[in-house]
């Protein structure tokens, strides 16, 4: 496998920062580590991201998940390791990734029961951060980025060793 392009985070000067200041927000408003990486993970999955699916299981257990929770993760629903608000929030991630797949691509009670779970600025940082992700995932799979290609080179390594440990 082979990329098309280095990654455009790469080649657009100041793109990378950019990019971590705004995942980075969503932490700095209380978001916990564990439900990013969960919402990372599960919009990971839906879009068929390999780098993000293959980064953000790690980034799973550099929080201290369970192996358990980590590969469950894709069958959220019928897997009893997650909170109510964690699957309100996977819920919530699945419908802002799935926009074009129905009518009312974010339906009330979606919408409702993360509301509930999240006030009003820990709402916000749980969209910026589905957002965030899914455009990772469109850069990544656009460009072809091959997972794990990050843990061979050293730049890139040390961007994303810190990044994880900036979370």
């Amino acid at each position: 496998m082979q990329s098309r392009m280095n990654h455009p985070a790469m080649i657009v000067p100041g793109a990378m920062e950019a990019l971590q200041a705004v995942s980075k927000l969503a932490e700095t408003c209380g978001l916990s580590k564990k439900v990013q990486e969960l919402v990372h993970l599960r919009a990971s999955q839906i879009n068929g991201c390999s780098v993000c699916v293959d980064l953000h299981w790690r980034g799973l257990k550099h929080s201290g998940e369970t192996d358990e929770r980590a590969f469950a993760v894709a069958a959220w629903r019928d897997a009893p390791y997650f909170t109510d608000s964690e699957r309100a929030a996977l819920a919530l991630t699945e419908a802002v990734t799935r926009l074009s797949d129905r009518e009312d691509p974010v339906p009330d009670d979606v919408w409702d029961e993360a509301a509930r779970h999240f006030d009003e600025v820990g709402l916000a940082a749980l969209l910026l951060c589905i957002a965030t992700i899914n455009m990772w995932n469109r850069l990544n799979v656009a460009t072809r980025q091959v997972a794990g290609a990050w843990m061979k080179s050293p730049e890139a390594r040390e961007i994303v060793e810190r990044a994880l440990a900036a979370r």
